[in-house]
């Protein structure tokens, strides 16, 4: 759960950067630190899926969970990086933010649709 809660501080950091000054993105920690977190993070949610025994394409909830955190990372390369324009990179910030919580509702509920009743 650390690396959940350092993944998402690092990224809404990452994103008002973005917004008030690009330029501290180039730094080195800041090119480094998130990528190495967040393949920790993948490490452990591999590890994880394999001793509770459930799968991708197998189990609803976890493939729920791995398509959404695909489209948070095409959202965040969007918002960071490849937005064409500001109030693009904004969106996309905001709605991977949304895809976020979403991911973590799935994993806590274990639901791919967390708001209904189980």
């Amino acid at each position: 759960m650390t690396c959940v809660a350092t993944s998402y501080a690092l990224f809404v950091l990452r994103g008002i950067w973005m917004l008030r000054c690009p330029e501290r993105l180039q730094l080195r920690w800041v090119r480094t630190l998130p990528h190495v977190v967040d393949t920790v993070l993948l490490g452990s949610a591999v590890a994880m899926a394999l001793m509770i025994r459930q799968y991708p394409f197998v189990a609803g909830w976890l493939t729920a969970k791995l398509l959404a955190l695909l489209l948070y990372i095409v959202l965040g390369s969007i918002a960071l990086k490849r937005g064409r324009t500001r109030k693009q990179r904004i969106a996309a910030w905001f709605v991977a933010q949304a895809v976020f919580f979403y991911i973590v509702a799935v994993a806590l509920t274990r639901n791919p649709l967390p708001w209904t009743a189980p």
